[in-house]
């Protein structure tokens, strides 16, 4: 279970507190993501190529892969992206993130939490195809504060 404030280590170490599952994006909002090998965030944009980007507060969206683990044997395959979600994480509680929190990803990322959850439109795709959504329940967003290359493996620490 990840923790909102990791125990103090000596200078310059930190505890990691989850880890990249998946990198997924796509071209439109509202549609299942795919996942990639890699993808670059840009500050104060979000992943580039993803439909998500832009200037606004909800550039890069996190979900737990245990919220996925929650949502199985619907009869449907629940892989990466299927939530829409940027970054499926496993071993962080998102749902002990407040908004403010700042958490580093992979070697040089930064990302501010500026929402928990999220009202889900109407005619959602991913809705109609699993039935239901974690999305909006359990979902995460967040703003790239400082760039890079995002792959999946990648360390997550609080800052």
């Amino acid at each position: 279970m990840g923790r909102s404030h990791p125990r103090s280590l000596p200078q310059g170490e930190r505890e990691v507190v989850g880890t990249v599952v998946a990198v997924c994006l796509s071209g439109k909002k509202g549609e299942v993501k795919k996942p990639v090998e890699s993808a670059f965030l840009k500050a104060g944009h979000g992943i580039e190529g993803d439909a998500h980007a832009g200037d606004w507060h909800r550039q890069v969206s996190l979900l737990a892969e245990e919220s996925v683990d929650r949502m199985r044997g619907r009869g449907v395959d629940l892989v990466p992206g299927i939530f829409a979600e940027n970054l499926l994480i496993k071993g962080l509680n998102l749902g002990s993130l407040r908004v403010g929190v700042l958490l580093k990803v992979g070697e040089s990322v930064v990302l501010e939490v500026t929402q928990i959850g999220k009202e889900c439109h109407q005619g959602c795709a991913i809705r109609e195809q699993v039935g239901d959504c974690v999305m909006p329940r359990e979902g995460v967003f967040a703003r790239v504060v400082e760039g890079g290359r995002v792959k999946k493996g990648d360390e997550i620490f609080i800052l």
